[in-house]
C-alpha cells in the first residue's frame, strides 16, 4: 500500500525519478540509470529494499529478477515536498518561494509564458 506521507530522502527521490520514468524496473536498471560512480550495485538494492519496506515502492518476486514499480505518483510527492517546502523554509509564503526559484534559475520563455497562463487562471 502507498505511504501517503512518504518524505523520501535524496538518494530515494533519485530513484523515484528513475522509476516514475521507467515505469517498472529491476535493481540493475535503476543503478545504471543513476550512473553513479561513487555507489555500488549493493548500495542500490539496500536503498529500494528500505523504500520497499517503507511503502513507497513495491517489488514484484514472481521473477528471478525483481522489479520495483513507485507507488506515490510523481504528481502528489511533489505537490506535498513542496508544501513541506513552503511551510518550513518559506514561512507559508508560497510567493517567496516562487520568487526565490525564479531568482536562482533562469526560466525559458517557455516556461515564462507558461507560469504567465497559469497565473492569469488564478485571477
Amino acid at each position: 500500500m502507498a505511504n501517503n506521507n512518504i518524505k523520501p530522502t535524496e538518494g530515494e527521490m533519485e530513484i523515484l525519478q528513475v522509476l516514475w520514468q521507467k515505469g517498472n524496473a529491476t535493481v540493475r536498471e535503476v543503478h545504471e540509470a543513476l550512473n553513479k560512480k561513487d555507489s555500488g550495485y549493493t548500495t542500490t538494492l539496500k536503498l529500494m529494499q528500505i523504500m520497499h519496506e517503507k511503502g513507497m515502492v513495491e517489488r514484484d518476486t514472481n521473477q528471478k529478477t525483481h522489479i520495483y514499480k513507485a507507488l506515490a505518483s510523481r504528481d502528489k510527492t511533489e505537490k506535498q515536498l513542496v508544501n513541506k517546502m513552503i511551510d518550513n523554509v518559506f514561512n507559508g509564503s508560497a510567493a517567496r518561494l516562487v520568487m526565490q526559484a525564479l531568482g536562482n534559475h533562469s526560466a525559458s520563455a517557455d516556461e515564462i509564458d507558461e507560469i504567465k497562463k497559469y497565473l492569469d487562471s488564478l485571477k
